[in-house]
């Protein structure tokens, strides 16, 4: 083999090498883009599906106190009521029928306090904060893999020399999870 074809030879090799390099550059970094621009959108639907937990949870779980709150509300209003028509009755037969009905609503409040010493609303209230607490704690975590997510990305799309290759497929910067200003203030649940 003369020198000229050996330095032909040599200089195909060179570039066949160098094309290779770039291809496979090229290849995997935008297979990169395309696995994190994927890992942020499901991050991002992990958030949706907690914020949508919430959304379906706590009209269900305010209701569910309500009723109990309800329930045990008329219990005590049935007490009272008694125990004032006690003090207004005037004739015999009169304090007779309210201390009978004083007497049957007592019981049954009694029987609500055997079986749930805790009165029943309060355990529902404090399920429904453990419930919000719960689930706004799913919120934050799904928030924070979310913005993991979108860090990598960006990092990955704005490195040398990748974010070269960013820019002629069209990778864009994600945005992160921010909270409004007003999620600062603690949310108040109302009944």
């Amino acid at each position: 083999m003369t020198g000229a074809k050996k330095t032909l030879l040599i200089t195909f090799i060179v570039i066949v090498i160098v094309i290779g390099l770039f291809y496979s550059f090229f290849k995997g970094t935008y297979n990169q883009f395309v696995a994190l621009d994927e890992g942020v959108k499901s991050a991002w639907a992990q958030v949706e599906n907690q914020l949508q937990r919430r959304y379906d949870l706590i009209p269900n779980l305010v209701e569910t106190v309500k009723g109990y709150a309800k329930q045990e509300k008329d219990v005590l209003t049935e007490v009272t009521n008694a125990r004032a028509r006690v003090g207004g009755a005037a004739t015999v037969p009169d304090k007779i029928k309210a201390n009978n009905e004083l007497s049957s609503a007592l019981s049954r409040l009694l029987v609500v306090v055997e079986n749930y010493p805790d009165l029943k609303s309060n355990v529902n209230f404090l399920r429904l904060q453990d419930e919000l607490a719960g689930t706004e704690n799913r919120i934050a975590v799904e928030r924070k893999r979310y913005n993991e997510a979108v860090q990598n990305y960006n990092v990955a799309i704005r490195s040398f020399p990748a974010n070269m290759l960013a820019g002629i497929f069209g990778f864009e910067k994600g945005t992160f999870f921010e909270a409004p200003a007003a999620a600062k203030a603690a949310p108040q649940v109302k009944f």
